[in-house]
Order: structure tokens, then C-alpha cells, then sequence
């Protein structure tokens, strides 16, 4: 290595300068005091990134660590790896999680939305898995909008392009589209993988003298300051400004790089790796370092630039993408070498392992950085802030509203018509169709409540994966949205057949220095904690997505949760679909008529006002545990859970995806009359099985105390709920699939 120097520092660094960089004047003092002296520029750009919102958790962690963060079958503790990673046995386990990348999509669509999937698909496969899957959830602005459709186009270009470029199918998501998120859409991506349990890697550091080494693409000046101003600010008129920092993704070196990094683990010659991603090689010289307390010694000459005149200061805070760092196990390094060269991937030495607990850096001759790597991470001397909370004043106002003085001039059929059609429930093939599903021949389904996949490496077992979040309940109730949203994300792997056993998640929220938009977070968390800790489903990692408004709008709180499903035999898999003409139709669960924060409030009445539905959970517990007996034992024939929309749209979902044009005839008579069709309430689920069944299902709803009705039967053709709509299933299915290419195609056309 370089001989040490008199430290240099490209800039001269004043107060001013890091506030400009993103960190407060406590923060510098702070800073100044850890260091004994003044940073150069390069090292206080290192603690900008590593400080910030985006990396540091500064503002949140306090809370996260009141999740069940542990437990069950996982097999590292939340936030240890780059990716949760949940025991499946057979010696296998499976690595999931989910992170935004909502600000770079805001600005960029295309490219935003694609180094989300690039950078999700990373955390995976840098601990050894290989991707089998991945998802997405997604939340914009009103469709009528051209910055939406826009935004929307982007966007899912972006996805399908680098997911069905890399190979990994994507099967599952939601969106959802409120007029909050129209300066500031959500794009939250979520990646699932397999490995053997002995085949793992960790991000840490390892052996004093080990090489360092930087694999895949070489560094531009793309992704600057993504992390700590990009993700760690609202959107104002200076926006466009921030292009420089949205990275670009390149799907086809990083399936080189998979490959590669995948043998490389599986060659034995990793002591440690860790993707670059945000913050990039500020984030993985550190972070690596710190987990075991060693450091390294890296030379900014040694790292494949595609722009020659660049500063350590950028070369350390690029986040371009595809780039792992690697350390080799001394003497292993020519086998690494071969192995990168194999896959046609860049190979190159940038250090060394020391013990001394310190990250230098070196550049041009000269030292121009000496940081505590301890003193920049989450954990050790980042800073951990206690935020003020107060309950926002609007709860005041949602609190009060009657539902009874609600009034239209609408008949019930023409409320059914507007509800099919609207965007958040209308089919989102204009959107899954442009992707590929069944890459790698794992996909079983995409069409039910949760996505199902075969697992080839243990014969017979599958799983199931899904992503979830009503954010109008947060809104109007941080506390049973959340765990509504968590409860909802299970039903829906039990009702494909699975058994939850791990959720990831992906916090997005406004402002936290905001009293009003802590609180909706702090209540969040708690209810995400209470529904985890009953479920048995420990929270295996994730991400907090903070700064998520403009002047013009709040994004409605969103704690999206990623859930996973274990199958133990494939061949008990339910789908939701109607199966034969004269299956008995039932509802199992409660009677309750809940309208607070339901599509028919948004789209008839264009209000997000009540309460939100309320979850109970030993009522929801039994019903999960009734729904997963009946699809064990054969009783049913079909299942799809009772959410956007009530029971209309559930029963119009379950006709519109039967094979054979089958529907319903539904007749809510006698006491079951007051039941409102549009009702939202949770723990829900509408079911079909043969008639020669019935006798057993009521006697399985009575050992389980769960309530049940009959509600109607399959029918050919036909699509009949009395009082309300009597249509056929041809029809129905075409305004619901054509609803949103309708509105797309006014945008090309224009």
C-alpha cells in the first residue's frame, strides 16, 4: 500500500459544508468530537452517507427493536445480513426481503424502479441464494394524471425490463393509487431466494491480511449522494436537480455477476461480501469492518473508474450499480480469479484486512481518510435520535364522520360498475402481463391471493409469497392498519394453502421530525409487533423509507409487508376461482359492516374518513387455522379473502378468474340481509366447495368457533348478486380487464 501522508482534503470543510452534505450542526460537533479534529471532505461525504436517514436508521431503529426480531425458523437475526433467511428444513432456507427505492422513481421512472429490483436482487444472492422470485408494491397518484401515467409507464418498464433481462420471475404485488402519492409514488421491491444452509455468506469482515477486492462493473459518477439527499429529503422545485444522483442499472452484467459471486461462495474462497449499494463502497468497507471490529487499508488508485478525473470523494459515494466487495481468503486469490474471469466479470484488488479497526483511504499519493469504522454504523456511534410524537389533529375530524349521512343518487348496480372499474381494484394485466412470470419454471401460480412457487431443491414442498398494505386504514388508524396489513398478507398465504412463517417489511412515512407522522409511525410498529408476535412470524429484516412528501401532499402512512408462506406438499394448493356449476358458496367469518377507508368511501363519495376496519386477533387466528384444516383435508374447493371492495368485488374476482365462464347467483335474504356487499371488514374469506361437503365444513366452523353463512351457488355463465347486479361473466371480465389499458392508451394516443 501506499506510504500513510499528511491527510488531504479536496475541499476545506467548515459547518456550512455539512450541512450542505446533508448533516445537522449537532451531528458535526459530533463528528469533530469522535475524530478529535476536523474531517477532510472525503471522510465527512463517508459520515453524510452513513448518518443519513437512508443508512443510519437514526430515527427509527429505536422503534424497530421492539419487533419480534428473532425466533421461529430464522436463522439470522433481523438486520445481521443483507437479507433475512428463514429455515425450510431439508437443509435448505430461503432469503426474502423488501426496500424501496421510491425517490430515484420519482425522478427517474425507468431507471429508478430497475436499480431497485438490481439492488433487492443483490441482497439475495450476496448471501449465497439464488433468486427464485420477485415482487412489488406499488402506490401512485390519480390515474387521470398525466404525471402519473407517466410515473406508472416508467415504472413498470423499469420493472420488467431488468427483471425479465436478468431472469428471475416476477410474480406477485399491488397497487394501489390515492392522490397522496402524487408527487411521491412508492415503488417498494421485493426479491426471494434459495440456499443451502451451509452454503451462506456473510457481510463481514474476516482475517487480518486478507485481500480486498471489488468485483463487477466500474464506478461513475451515478448514484451520488443517492442515499443521504435523495432518499433523506422531500421533493420541492429543485428536484430536477437531483437527476445525477439516480443510478443506472445494467441486468445483463448482473447476471454475470450472480453467477460469478454464487461460485465464488460455493468455491470456498469468500471470507466475507457485500453488495454496493446505498452509499456503495463508503457502506461496504465499513459496515464489513465494523462487524467483526477489524478494518482495511484501500487504495482509490486500484478501483476500475469510468471516468478518470474523478475524487476519492466520488469514487467512495458513487452508488453505481452491479458491484459487490469481496474479501478473499488469503492465498485463494488465483482461484477467485479464474472464477470472475469465467463469468467475464471485472476482478480487481483495492486492499487489505487490518486489525486496527480503522478504514484509510489513499488517492492520487496521498491519505485522504482515517475513520472508526465502529463510529459510522448503526450500532455503534451513528447517531440514535428520540423523536417527539403527538396524535395528528385529523383523527379529530375522521373520528367523528357518521357513515349514515352518506347520500347518492347512484343505484347499487351503477356503485358495483364504478368500484369493478376503478383503478386500485380493476385487473392489473396491463401491468403483469409486460411481465415474465414463469422464467426458471418454479411458478406455480399468480393469479390467486398469494404467488405459489415450486421448490425443485426439496422435491415436493413450495412456497408462497405475497405483498401487503391498505394504507387508508393506516391513515385512519396506524395502529390496526398495520396490523391489519400483516394479518391480511397471512390470510392471503393461507388461503393458497401455506402456513406463514416470516415477514419482511418496507416503511414508507413523511417527515419523522414531524410529531404527527412519528406518531402514525410509532403506532404502526406496534401494531405490526402484536400481530408478528401472534402469528409466530418474526420480522427478518427490511427497510425505513422516510421523507416521503412534497409541499403539495404526505404520502397516507405505508408499512408494506412482505410475507412468506411455507407449502409442506405441493398438490394442496388452493386457487380462488370458481370450480363447478352447483358449488355451494359460503362466507366464513364475521358479519360486521365496516365502510372507514373503503374503496366505495374513496370512489363514491371521494372521502378517506371513519375508522378503519378493526382486527381482532384470536377471531382471525381461528379462521387461518379453520381455512388452512379445509384446504389440507380436500373440503373446498376454492378461497379468496375479503378485502378492496367487500364481498361484490370478491365474488366478481372469483368469476372473473374461473376457466370455464363460471359465476354466481347470490341472494342475501332473511338475516342476512343487512349485509352491506362493500363492507371492508377483515377476516373474511368467501369460499365454494361440492354440496356433499357442507355437513362437514359446518361442523369444522363449529369445532373452530367460526362464524359461517351460505351465501349462494356456481353458476354457468351467469353473474346474479340480487338487488344489486345481474350481468354475464363475459361482460364482467371485460370492463374489469379493460379498465386500466383504456385509460393507459388515451396516454399513448395523446
Amino acid at each position: 500500500m501506499i506510504e500513510k501522508l499528511n491527510l488531504y482534503s479536496e475541499v476545506e470543510v467548515t459547518l456550512q459544508t455539512a450541512i450542505d452534505l446533508g448533516l445537522t450542526e449537532l451531528e458535526f460537533n459530533k463528528i469533530l468530537e469522535i475524530m478529535g479534529r476536523t474531517p477532510t471532505y472525503t471522510e465527512l461525504g463517508v459520515y453524510s452517507v452513513m448518518w443519513s436517514e437512508h443508512c443510519s436508521y437514526k430515527n427509527s431503529i429505536l422503534q424497530l427493536k421492539t419487533l419480534p426480531r428473532s425466533g421461529g425458523r430464522l436463522l439470522v437475526d433481523a438486520g445481521e445480513e443483507n437479507a433475512g433467511l428463514i429455515d425450510i428444513g431439508d437443509d435448505y432456507a430461503i432469503a426474502f426481503k423488501i426496500e424501496s427505492h421510491n425517490h430515484p422513481s420519482a425522478i427517474e421512472p425507468f431507471q429508478g424502479a430497475a436499480t431497485g429490483v438490481g439492488g433487492i436482487l443483490r441482497d439475495i444472492f450476496t448471501m449465497g441464494a439464488r433468486p427464485i422470485a420477485a415482487l412489488n408494491s406499488l402506490r401512485f397518484g390519480n390515474l387521470d394524471s398525466e404525471r402519473t401515467k407517466f410515473l406508472m409507464s416508467g415504472v413498470v418498464n423499469g420493472i420488467s425490463h431488468y427483471g425479465n433481462c436478468f431472469g428471475v420471475p416476477t410474480v406477485g404485488g399491488e397497487i394501489y393509487f390515492d392522490d397522496c402519492y402524487q408527487d411521491n409514488p412508492l415503488v417498494n421491491a421485493m426479491a426471494v431466494g434459495i440456499v443451502k444452509k451451509d452454503k451462506t455468506a456473510s457481510a463481514a469482515s474476516e482475517g487480518v491480511g486478507n485481500p480486498v477486492f471489488i468485483i463487477g462493473s466500474s464506478t461513475g459518477r451515478d448514484g451520488i449522494h443517492g442515499a443521504s439527499l435523495l432518499a433523506s429529503r422531500e421533493f420541492d422545485e429543485k428536484t430536477d436537480d437531483m437527476r445525477p444522483t439516480v443510478q443506472v442499472g445494467d441486468p445483463f452484467t448482473e447476471k454475470l455477476l450472480l453467477e460469478a459471486t454464487l461460485e465464488l461462495i460455493d468455491s470456498g474462497v469468500i471470507a466475507g461480501i457485500q453488495d454496493m449499494g446505498a452509499a456503495g463502497i463508503c457502506c461496504s468497507t465499513t459496515e464489513m469492518s465494523a462487524k467483526n471490529g477489524l478494518g482495511m487499508e484501500i487504495n482509490l488508485d486500484l478501483v476500475p473508474l469510468r471516468e478518470q478525473d474523478m475524487s476519492a470523494y466520488e469514487i467512495m459515494l458513487s452508488e453505481s450499480q452491479e458491484r459487490m466487495l469481496a474479501v478473499i481468503k488469503i492465498g485463494m486469490e488465483d482461484k477467485a480469479r479464474l472464477i470472475a474471469e469465467k463469468w467475464d466479470v471485472s476482478f480487481n484488488q483495492i486492499g487489505i484486512v487490518t486489525d486496527t479497526g480503522i478504514v484509510n483511504l489513499f488517492r492520487n499519493g496521498n491519505q485522504v481518510g482515517s475513520l472508526n469504522a465502529d463510529s459510522l454504523v448503526l450500532g455503534g456511534s451513528a447517531p440514535v435520535n428520540i423523536r417527539e410524537f403527538i396524535e395528528p389533529k385529523y383523527l379529530q375530524e375522521t373520528r367523528k364522520f357518521n357513515i349514515n349521512s352518506l347520500k347518492t343518487d347512484l343505484t347499487q348496480e351503477e356503485i358495483f360498475w364504478k368500484l369493478i372499474t376503478s383503478p386500485t381494484i380493476a385487473s392489473k394485466k396491463w401491468i403483469f402481463e409486460q411481465y415474465d412470470s414463469q422464467v426458471r419454471t418454479n411458478t406455480v401460480s399468480i393469479k390467486g391471493d398469494a404467488a405459489v412457487l415450486r421448490l425443485k431443491e426439496t422435491p415436493g414442498k413450495g412456497i408462497a409469497v405475497t405483498t401487503d398494505c391498505n394504507s387508508r386504514y393506516v391513515y385512519l388508524n396506524p395502529y390496526e392498519g398495520a396490523k391489519s396489513a400483516v394479518f391480511e398478507a397471512a390470510r392471503n398465504v393461507v388461503c393458497v394453502g401455506a402456513e406463514p412463517v416470516g415477514i419482511t417489511n418496507c416503511l414508507n412515512f413523511g417527515n419523522p421530525y414531524d410529531p404527527e407522522v412519528y406518531w402514525q409511525f410509532k403506532e404502526a410498529i406496534r401494531g405490526m409487533g402484536e400481530a408478528c408476535r401472534a402469528l409466530g412470524t418474526p420480522v427478518t429484516g427490511g427497510n425505513v423509507s422516510f421523507h416521503n412528501q412534497s409541499k403539495n401532499h404526505a404520502i397516507y402512512p405505508t408499512p408494506t409487508i412482505g410475507m412468506l408462506g411455507l407449502i409442506d406438499d405441493i398438490n394442496l394448493i388452493m386457487s380462488l376461482d370458481f370450480k363447478e356449476v352447483g358449488d355451494s358458496i359460503y362466507v366464513i367469518g364475521n358479519k360486521r359492516n365496516e365502510l372507514g377507508g373503503s374503496e366505495y368511501l374513496k370512489v363514491i363519495h371521494n372521502l378517506i374518513s371513519g375508522e378503519a376496519p378493526i382486527l381482532d386477533i384470536e377471531e382471525e387466528l381461528k379462521l387461518q387455522k379453520l381455512l388452512l384444516n379445509l384446504i389440507r383435508s380436500k373440503s373446498i374447493s376454492s378461497a379468496h379473502d375479503i378485502s378492496e371492495g367487500g364481498l361484490a368485488i370478491t365474488l366478481a374476482e372469483k368469476a372473473i378468474s374461473s376457466k370455464n365462464n363460471l359465476g354466481c347467483i347470490i341472494n342475501l335474504e332473511g338475516d342476512l340481509k343487512d349485509i352491506n356487499i362493500f363492507s371492508e371488514s377483515q377476516s373474511r374469506v368467501v369460499i365454494s366447495l361440492n354440496p356433499d361437503k357442507e355437513d362437514n365444513l359446518i361442523k369444522m366452523c363449529d369445532l373452530f368457533n367460526v362464524e359461517f353463512y351460505k351465501v349462494g351457488e356456481v353458476s354457468l355463465d351467469s353473474f346474479i348478486i340480487k338487488n344489486l347486479v345481474n350481468t354475464n361473466v363475459s361482460y364482467l371480465k371485460d370492463k374489469y380487464e379493460n379498465a386500466i389499458p383504456l385509460i393507459m392508451n388515451n396516454l399513448i394516443k395523446s
